[in-house]
């Protein structure tokens, strides 16, 4: 991943990840430190560019979309006490979205985000 990193990375969440964090009051900041800490490997590779890191006082689950190491998507949140896991078909569907997200230009980032299905919550090349 060192050559993925030399890249800046962005960091994102879709809308309805957002309605949820803020449900279970995860503020952005947590979720920019807990994507360093995937990045260092702390986390579960759920393999095909899928990712799960726990996250609220391991409280709840995020599951992450990575599109080449460069951008990561806050994709879905469950509450460890609601379920334990996601289920083999949540799996293959992420795995697929991720693909998708792979395809995605700069161009069509930036269109989801005017028109708001994603929100960029940390990016290393303004820090």
């Amino acid at each position: 991943m060192s050559a993925a990193r030399a890249k800046p990375s962005r960091v994102f969440k879709t809308t309805w990840f957002t309605k949820v964090a803020r449900k279970a009051r995860i503020k952005d900041e947590e979720l920019c430190k807990a994507i360093a800490q995937v990045m260092k490997g702390q986390c579960d590779d759920l393999g095909g560019g899928v990712f799960k890191k726990r996250i609220n006082k391991n409280q709840h689950r995020a599951i992450i979309i990575a599109k080449a190491g460069r951008h990561w998507i806050y994709e879905y949140l469950f509450a460890k006490k609601d379920r334990a896991n996601i289920e083999n078909n949540e799996l293959a569907a992420f795995r697929l979205l991720a693909k998708s997200y792979a395809g995605l230009s700069d161009k069509q980032i930036a269109k989801l985000l005017t028109d708001g299905d994603i929100l960029e919550i940390c990016n290393d090349d303004q820090s």
